[in-house]
């Protein structure tokens, strides 16, 4: 087992600490995207709402960021 395998960051870790970071992304584009749905007459989405919305929905964009940035690492270590 090489150095680069032994200090791999499990996609769990990775999801972890890029939950915040992540769930406000899902917050702020569930807001722009209530504000577009207004024009066609839906009803509007509020900041409290979107945030609200984004901590369920902040966990599978999570995972797809954490599995997204272990290929990357992976890449870059050549493994």
């Amino acid at each position: 087992m090489t150095d680069a395998e032994e200090n791999r960051w499990p996609v769990r870790k990775l999801a972890i600490l890029f939950y915040p970071f992540s769930a406000a992304a899902v917050a702020i584009n569930l807001f722009l995207l209530g504000l577009l749905w207004q024009n066609i007459g839906w009803p509007v989405v509020t900041p409290i709402n979107a945030i609200l919305w984004s901590v369920p929905l902040g966990i599978p964009a999570t995972w797809w960021v954490a599995k997204w940035i272990r290929g990357l690492m992976d890449e870059a270590d050549g493994v």
